[in-house]
């Protein structure tokens, strides 16, 4: 479990199953207002990790890359949503604003693919999760705090994930 400091955890999957798992994990520890944002090249398992965070946060809802519709929202029994966002197709900061960032962040927790392309858009307060693909098999994410909320996530996440703070 490499630490790379208070605010960051590396991670590497070795399995798409894997990371699936992990972000179970992480989907549980989801509530309204939370924003986790993904960053990576195609194929980094950034949808591969959304649909674990679905399926832990509670979705009976299949996870998949809204990238046509920009958009999906995940129902879980009790009423609640998780919002996923695709920001591949946006022009940037501007475009996103119009989609009402906060609004969604009101209405359950916001995951964004493409983080990096709506940055400017985005509140400072958030968990940045890093993956890079190795290899057909294995990815490296690193997942970085920022603000309290976000550190206290990512200290829930490690003991979950590893046993330990």
């Amino acid at each position: 479990m490499p630490v790379l400091d208070r605010q960051s955890l590396e991670f590497i999957s070795r399995s798409a199953e894997q990371t699936r798992r992990i972000g179970m994990r992480l989907g549980a520890l989801l509530r309204p207002g939370d924003l986790v944002c993904l960053v990576g090249d195609l194929g980094a398992g950034k949808t591969t990790l959304v649909q674990g965070i679905a399926a832990g946060w509670g979705s009976l809802d299949a996870g998949n890359s809204p990238t046509f519709v920009l958009v999906n929202v995940y129902r879980r029994v009790d009423g609640g949503r998780l919002y996923h966002l695709d920001a591949y197709r946006l022009s940037g900061a501007a475009e996103a604003i119009d989609l009402d960032l906060e609004a969604l962040l009101e209405g359950g927790p916001l995951v964004i693919e493409w983080a990096e392309r709506i940055q400017g858009a985005l509140p400072p307060e958030r968990l940045w999760v890093t993956l890079r693909w190795a290899d057909e098999n294995q990815r490296d994410m690193v997942f970085t705090a920022a603000g309290q909320r976000y550190e206290a996530l990512l200290r829930q996440l490690r003991r979950q994930v590893f046993g330990v703070i």
